[in-house]
Formats: C-alpha cells, sequence, structure tokens
C-alpha cells in the first residue's frame, strides 16, 4: 500500500510541480526532480508521515527497478538516433566529438584535481583524483532527452547531441576502467592489466554485442505479428529483457564479465531501427507508452539527492573544484573537437553546454570508486555535482537548443507537433 501511495505522489506532485516550472519557463525534467527533492526522505519524508513522501533512503532505492527500467527506455530511444542515413552525414563528425570531449574533460579535471591534492594533501588523493577525472567525462542521457522531447527540437545540434550523448557512454566506461585501475594500482602498488584494459573492453564488446543480438530477435519476432498493441507489447517486453539480461555478472578465466545497461539498450534499439522498415512508428508508440515512466524516474532521481552532503565543507570545496573544472572541459572539448570537425558555429558555441548534466552513470561510478581508500569522497563529491547539474543542467541546455534556433519558446507550439518554425506569410 505504501509504495502505490508514494508511486501516485510521486506522478501527481511531479506533474503539479511542472505547472509551477512552465510559468518560471524552466523544463518539465527540473520540475521533477525538485518534485522528488521534496517528497525526498530530506524535507517531507523527514516528517516521517508514512506513505507521505520517502521517509528513507531504504524506501526510495527499494523503487531502484524503475529507474532501471526507465534508462533502458531512455537508451532505446536514443539507440533509435542511429540509422545508417543519417551516420552517413554526421557519423563520422559524431564519433569524434564524442571521443574527443570525454577525453579533454577528463584531462582537465585531472589537472584541476591534481593541483588542489599538492595544494591540501588531506583534502584529495591523488588516486580519487584521477578517478574523479574520468566520472566527469560521463554524460545523463535522460535529462537531455527529455528537454528534446518537451520541446520537440529539431536541428543539426540536436541530432549531433544526442549521438555524442549516446557515444560518450561507451567513452566514459573505458575512462573510467582504465582511470579506476591505475589508481588501483597507485593505492596497492600493483598494476594489474585485466581490470585496466581487458575488462573495460570485454564489457564494451559483451555489451554491444548482446544488443545487437537482441535486436536482431526483436525484428524477427515482431514479423509473426502485425497489430500495433501486440508490436507495441512485444517492444516493451524485450526491452525489460534487456535491462534484466545486462544485470549479470559472472567470472571467466579471472575476468569479470558484465555489461552496461545503457549500451545494451542502445545498441538493441540501433539494430532493431535499422533493420525494421516499420520502427518509426513503432517508436512513436513507445515514447507515448513511456511518459509516466520517466515522471515517476527523475522523481525518484530527486527524491536520491542527499542533502547531507551540503554540511561538510571540504565536500564542497572539491565539488566546486570538480564542477567547474568538468564544465569547462566539456565546453573545451566540445568547442575544440567541433572546430576540428569543421561544425557550425552554432553547433561549437552550444554543444558544451548542452553535455552539463549528469547523474544515473555518474553514480554507478561513484558506487565503484568507493573500494578506494578515499572513496566516501569520491561518492560525496559526485553527489554534490549531481545535485547542482540535475537541477541546473536542463535548463541550460534548453537554452542552448533555444539560443541555435532549434526550439522556441514554451507555450507557443502544439505538443502534439513537432518544434519547428513557421513558415513567414507571404507579403502581397
Amino acid at each position: 500500500m505504501q509504495i502505490l501511495i508514494q508511486m501516485s505522489l510521486s506522478l501527481v506532485g511531479g506533474l503539479l510541480m511542472s505547472r509551477l516550472a512552465k510559468k518560471l519557463n524552466l523544463p518539465a525534467v527540473t520540475a521533477y526532480l525538485v518534485a522528488g527533492l521534496l517528497l525526498g526522505p530530506y524535507c517531507i519524508g523527514a516528517l516521517n508521515l508514512h506513505g507521505l513522501g520517502f521517509n528513507t533512503e531504504a524506501e526510495v532505492a527499494a523503487l531502484d527497478i524503475i529507474s532501471q527500467v526507465a534508462l533502458g527506455f531512455i537508451a532505446f530511444t536514443i539507440g533509435n538516433e542511429f540509422r545508417l542515413e543519417q551516420l552517413k552525414h554526421m557519423g563520422r563528425q559524431a564519433i569524434t566529438v564524442g571521443i574527443l570531449q570525454a577525453v579533454v574533460t577528463t584531462a582537465v579535471v585531472d589537472i584541476a584535481l591534481v593541483g588542489l591534492h599538492f595544494m591540501a594533501p588531506q583534502v584529495l588523493s591523488v588516486s580519487s583524483a584521477i578517478t574523479l577525472g574520468a566520472i566527469g567525462a560521463a554524460t545523463a542521457p535522460a535529462a537531455t532527452l527529455m528537454v528534446v522531447r518537451q520541446y520537440k527540437a529539431s536541428g543539426p545540434l540536436t541530432k549531433l547531441l544526442l549521438l555524442v550523448v549516446a557515444i560518450d557512454d561507451a567513452v566514459g566506461l573505458a575512462l573510467f576502467a582504465a582511470s579506476f585501475g591505475v589508481a588501483s594500482a597507485l593505492e596497492s602498488g600493483r598494476v594489474s592489466v585485466t581490470t585496466v584494459l581487458v575488462e573495460p573492453l570485454v564489457e564494451i564488446v559483451v555489451s554491444l554485442s548482446l544488443g545487437a543480438a537482441a535486436g536482431w530477435v526483436l525484428y524477427r519476432v515482431e514479423k509473426y505479428f502485425f497489430s500495433r498493441s501486440k508490436r507495441l507489447t512485444l517492444s516493451l517486453a524485450f526491452v525489460l529483457l534487456t535491462v534484466g539480461l545486462s544485470m549479470a555478472e559472472f567470472d571467466v578465466g579471472g575476468v569479470h564479465v558484465k555489461s552496461s545497461l545503457l549500451l545494451v539498450c542502445m545498441m538493441t534499439g540501433t539494430v532493431f531501427c535499422n533493420i525494421c522498415d516499420f520502427s518509426e512508428e513503432l517508436m512513436e508508440r513507445v515514447d507515448g507508452w513511456t511518459a509516466p515512466l520517466f515522471v515517476l524516474f527523475f522523481v525518484l532521481s530527486g527524491a536520491e539527492l542527499n542533502l547531507g552532503i551540503l554540511s561538510n565543507p571540504l565536500v564542497l570545496l572539491v565539488g566546486v573544484v570538480y564542477i567547474a573544472a568538468r564544465s569547462l572541459g566539456k565546453y573545451m572539448g566540445a568547442y575544440g573537437s567541433c572546430a576540428l570537425t569543421k561544425c557550425s558555429k552554432t553547433i561549437r558555441d552550444n554543444l558544451g553546454i548542452t553535455l552539463l548534466p549528469q547523474a544515473g552513470v555518474a553514480l554507478g561510478m561513484a558506487l565503484t570508486a568507493q573500494q578506494l581508500a578515499d572513496g566516501a569522497m569520491v561518492r560525496s563529491v559526485v553527489l554534490f555535482s549531481v545535485l547542482v547539474y540535475e537541477l541546473v543542467g536542463p535548463a541550460l541546455t534548453k537554452r542552448a537548443l533555444i539560443a541555435a534556433g532549434e526550439i522556441r519558446p514554451e507555450g507557443r507550439t502544439n505538443a502534439r507537433r513537432r518544434n519547428v518554425p513557421k513558415a513567414p506569410i507571404k507579403q502581397f
């Protein structure tokens, strides 16, 4: 009973908060996060009124499966952007920008935090600084996708952004695995080639292979059904299947084998949309079904935000340096790589701003980083940055897309139509 009431309050609270956000010209995703923050264990939940909000972090964690499923559908939707005809035009640009902006961000954060270590060794260790640098490369696809969908954004920047966000996950995964391996070696005095090189490559290969197989099987099975509702049901079933399979972990010959939920579901969507001739219509129906799920996902994400970390001045110090360095790295990396690939000035000026949101992937990395001697600091800093980026990032993404002319101000478009400028009225 309590879980059902909490889910209902989350959905209603998120929607009501979105009305206020509309008056303030803020994206709906920001409203959902704030609603979750208010319902969480540090605000209304602290009143300990059962059923009214989330009283403890454990109650929020109990609904983690919903967040995992939502991330699966988000990745599946982003995979739909990797259509061959689109990759022919933007594939090389997207890959170059996706890799370089992540590498530059990691380097900038590393330099800033290692410098902070030398100035105040007691605040942050070198191993933690290196690990945070790699975590900084991760970008949250969920918030970005929600802003794009809410405002029906369309144009070169939007198309490149969705491709880069998708590539960023694979690159960030590899950077984190290598950096965490080096950090562990600094603390233990032993370098593990398996941890630094083999396991990250295995994870990427396994994720892409599993996703490709799931996408092909989904297409083959869909052909036996002609009803739209049955095809939709089958698509939902396969996303749930890939989310479940991506959670499996095992060891083979001393190598820890696991897969990335985002990469698996993204590859499933990519393969399916490129071999299925009715995929576009089906994806539109999937998007309609997942709307309440995404609201619930972001409200739960807001409830997970830990306000307790704001009382630690050392976390705030490292967090401010981390946020400043990561923001600079994202902007410089995106600007430089866009200039290298000859993107337009509009894309060069605005892409970096749209890559600032950070959430689930970074938190997952921070959980792994807790194995370090200074792992608690890493997790606290990431929690602080997520708190800032999730509340501010969507609004910045919206402003960047408006500046690029790919969405118009809220309230001037029909929610059922793509947000494209009207043709000018001819004067007679």
